[in-house]
């Protein structure tokens, strides 16, 4: 990714993160955060990456956020001053349930580890 594409990512996240504070109030969306940015290297589209709280809120959130497109890119343009302004595309970043996931399968090998070394450990005794 070039020097110019990372500073216009950079701008557009911030931009987008101040129109969801300040311009959307949708109690059912929740808390979302826009995690990352990616802008095509022609600079006409951008891959915004979001982060929904709440699980079971992420279709909804992704389909509203689909549907107010021409609103955000309207108020994008207002907020940054850029020859052409980006096609917006939402994904979820699903880097949290990776996390999760991890850290679940982290405590199963560790459970494992510590009913072993136990079971070892009386093991010993029994013999001696």
């Amino acid at each position: 990714m070039s020097f110019r594409q990372k500073k216009i990512s950079s701008l557009v996240q911030e931009a987008l993160s101040k129109i969801f504070i300040h311009k959307i109030s949708d109690s059912k969306l929740g808390f979302v955060t826009i995690t990352d940015v990616k802008v095509s290297p022609d600079l006409k589209i951008a891959k915004v990456y979001i982060s929904v709280y709440q699980k079971e809120n992420r279709e909804y959130a992704l389909e509203h956020l689909d549907s107010m497109k021409s609103f955000l890119r309207g108020e994008l343009a207002r907020e940054v001053n850029l020859r052409s302004t980006p096609e917006l595309n939402f994904y979820i970043d699903d880097t949290q349930d990776y996390v999760e996931r991890m850290e679940e399968i982290f405590k199963s090998i560790k459970n494992n580890d510590n009913a072993e070394n136990e079971w070892n450990c009386n093991l010993w005794f029994v013999r001696r």
